[in-house]
């Protein structure tokens, strides 16, 4: 298969967790007899140093032209610091969700059995968890209508929905419940909120299409202090766009680091795949930042084109990564040497010698392997 895919590395660890998601994929593309071309843009805070714009034209007609899009982060503290910044990072995203109509942001959570000790959970909670969020991505009210006073004392944010835009990414979540363990659970406020009532009201409707998935509902509240409690509950989760934004970085705690979490935001003819995680600057340029998110987000890539024995060899060699402790320090106790490259070098390297890694790697094969 050839794919274009623009790449959008965007600011902070961006570029570099990227590349590594990069580096993989070129090694897929060997053992497998594809053909990946990559298409470097701006966006985000370089983008605004450049062109003082966040999302300029040549950006937005790359992604429009391309197969895939592989985005990286935006932010940088002298705009995050700025609450008057008229012209911020974060309106590239959120323009190009809209333009591409990227209406459903797909993130898995899940629980590595080598990872357990890393969770600020307790163990016994969290094994075994297997979540899948369904999260709208193009309205409520991040999209609605803003109003600011003329003393500049009052403040209002629209929070707006149609039916249209409630069955679509229902029907998605939906259908993965039946790939999966047959439960959706709609997180919503419908005590309080007229949109959240609609919500209830259409995905309701809908479950008669899908007689095989059970369908709960929890307000947002209580989901959050359900994701602590007993998160091995959830299979698929339902939800609009501000509770899913908040419910689904506090999934993210789950499995030990923000750094392992990968996502997909689709729509109707343009897919874009990124780390959940921001632009972390701090770590800029030191090698320290988990690469892991980025590279299942590539996975997550493979697998929107079907390249499901691809995606699969991603997530087996994250997973041999893991265990071996070949990561970067955010989830390393053995080794201070591993950087952000060294852990892309490694997921390479399996894919194009799996059979080469044993469980006795760290012992017996450490100083000849790609990450020295």
């Amino acid at each position: 298969m050839k794919l274009n895919i623009a790449v959008l590395s965007g600011d902070g660890i961006g570029p570099e967790v990227t590349d590594q998601a990069i580096k993989v994929l070129k090694a897929i593309a060997l053992e497998f007899d594809h053909a990946f071309l990559f298409k470097e843009a701006l966006v985000g805070a370089v983008a605004i140093d450049a062109h003082n714009n966040p999302l300029p034209d040549a950006t937005l007609d790359l992604c429009k032209s391309s197969d895939a899009i592989l985005f990286g982060a935006i932010g940088d503290p002298k705009y995050d610091n700025n609450p008057s910044a008229l012209v911020r990072p974060e309106q590239g995203l959120l323009k190009l969700r809209k333009e591409l109509g990227l209406f459903a942001n797909i993130r898995p959570v899940r629980a590595y059995d080598t990872l357990l000790d890393k969770s600020p959970l307790k163990a016994e909670i969290i094994a075994d968890t297997d979540i899948s969020i369904y999260r709208e991505l193009t309205g409520g009210i991040y999209f609605g209508e803003k109003k600011l006073s003329d003393d500049g004392n009052t403040a209002s944010d629209l929070c707006e929905y149609s039916r249209y835009e409630i069955e679509r990414i229902a029907h998605l979540a939906f259908k993965a419940a039946q790939t999966r363990r047959h439960k959706v659970t709609l997180v919503d406020k419908a005590n309080v909120l007229e949109t959240s009532r609609l919500w209830r009201k259409v995905v309701t409707e809908l479950k008669s299409e899908y007689p095989d998935v059970a369908l709960d509902f929890l307000f947002v509240d209580n989901a959050a202090m359900q994701m602590i409690l007993n998160p091995r509950q959830f299979d698929v989760i339902l939800t609009e766009n501000l509770f899913g934004d908040v419910i689904s970085d506090e999934a993210s705690v789950i499995g030990g680091s923000i750094g392992l979490l990968a996502s997909a935001s689709v729509g109707d003819k343009y897919a874009l795949f990124e780390p959940i995680h921001g632009s972390y600057p701090q770590a800029t340029g030191k090698g320290i930042a988990n690469p892991i998110a980025s590279i299942l987000s590539a996975a997550m890539l493979l697998e929107h084109f079907e390249l499901h024995d691809e995606a699969e060899m991603i997530r087996t060699g994250v997973e041999k990564s893991l265990k071996l402790n070949i990561t970067t320090p955010d989830l390393n106790s053995i080794y201070d040497n591993v950087t952000t490259s060294k852990v892309g070098d490694f997921i390479a390297d399996f894919i194009s010698n799996p059979n080469d890694t044993s469980i006795n790697f760290s012992n017996i094969h450490l100083g000849q392997s790609t990450i020295i």
